[in-house]
């Protein structure tokens, strides 16, 4: 029987499924600047779509923190009790000085954060499954699987949010995970190798770390990129490969990981993607998912530069303007729409995206 778990309570009638905390972001006496990392960048996305008016604190879904219980849906208890030695994060977030730090405080600084960011990924997996998409602004942890961290993930947010699906919503019992990270998605596949529920589509730069040749078994499609790989070879890859992983195998639900070190200039990334070409790949995966009817959840995982989260904000945007996120603007800030609209918007919603 699942455990009770607030993670799954309704939000707010009316908000949009974005899904977001203040808590995302690491600050810590700067510590988190010595990683490429750009710690601050999930509240950067946000308010870059607070100026835009697309959203507005009231409108989007409170991330909760994820809790030992959560998390031992897939985690062992063995490796939780590992992230109570300082210098294990200080490995898994490549960020050497936290191993000198007091645990409470990589606790508070460092893996609330992470956790909060879980939290918000295993309620945007229920979210997208109601309102046919959802985008968590944090989250996107690939490397890490059940009993092992690593690359600056310390939670397996991916496969739990998975895993809650199964395990709680009816009707969902088959995962495709469209992995475009620049990195290899080792920490899923690790967790998903013999699980024939699970379709894992990965592009990504065969040269990097983690360069994890048994976690590659798990992956269905392979597309292994050359360094500086641009736009055009790019986005015909990922158009063929998302079509051809929809078509060879029907989904409940797709977990896109969106990351945005593909970014040309990225110190980790080593390919070449424009930030247009960014924008118009994320249009193709919602295209693919959205007119065959399967619900999305988007993380956005990676990301190395300082311009990342404008982009990421960027594309948000144009999926809203292509339709791509349902045509209505929530209506919580104005009080809760009556259940006959929600029931019109939603009927609305459906014809919209069946004509596409």
């Amino acid at each position: 029987r699942p455990h009770r778990t607030e993670l799954y309570e309704e939000p707010p009638l009316g908000c949009w499924p974005i899904v977001y905390s203040p808590d995302y972001n690491i600050t810590f006496m700067g510590l988190e600047k010595l990683h490429p990392f750009d710690a601050g960048k999930w509240g950067k996305v946000i308010n870059f779509l607070k100026e835009e008016k697309l959203i507005a604190d009231d409108l989007i879904v409170q991330a909760r923190e994820a809790t030992d219980e959560d998390l031992l849906v897939v985690h062992t208890r063995r490796y939780l009790n590992k992230l109570k030695w300082s210098f294990v994060v200080a490995t898994i977030t490549e960020i050497p000085p936290v191993a000198f730090l007091p645990n409470f405080i990589v606790q508070r600084k460092v893996l609330k954060p992470l956790r909060t960011q879980t939290g918000g990924t295993i309620m945007a997996g229920k979210l997208a499954v109601d309102r046919g998409w959802a985008i968590n602004v944090g989250g996107g942890f690939h490397h890490c699987s059940s009993d092992k961290g690593g690359g600056f993930c310390a939670y397996a947010d991916i496969t739990l949010a998975i895993k809650f699906l199964f395990e709680r919503v009816q009707g969902v019992s088959r995962a495709t995970i469209i992995d475009l990270d620049a990195h290899q998605g080792n920490g899923h596949e690790r967790d998903f190798m013999d699980d024939p529920r699970v379709y894992i589509m990965d592009a990504y730069n065969r040269y990097i770390y983690p360069g994890d040749g048994f976690a590659k078994r798990a992956i269905k499609r392979k597309v292994e990129l050359e360094w500086g790989t641009e736009d055009t070879e790019y986005l015909q890859k990922v158009q063929t490969h998302v079509e051809g992983a929809l078509n060879e195998f029907k989904p409940d639900i797709v977990v896109y990981n969106a990351g945005t070190d593909i970014l040309d200039g990225d110190p980790l990334g080593g390919l070449a993607i424009s930030p247009q070409g960014i924008v118009k790949r994320d249009e193709v995966v919602f295209r693919a998912a959205r007119s065959r009817g399967v619900p999305v959840l988007m993380v956005t995982s990676g990301g190395y530069q300082k311009r990342t989260a404008r982009i990421i904000a960027d594309s948000i945007l144009n999926l809203h303007s292509l339709g791509l996120l349902g045509r209505e603007r929530p209506a919580c800030a104005l009080g809760s729409p009556s259940l006959d609209q929600m029931v019109r918007d939603s009927a609305k919603d459906f014809s919209t995206l069946s004509l596409q």
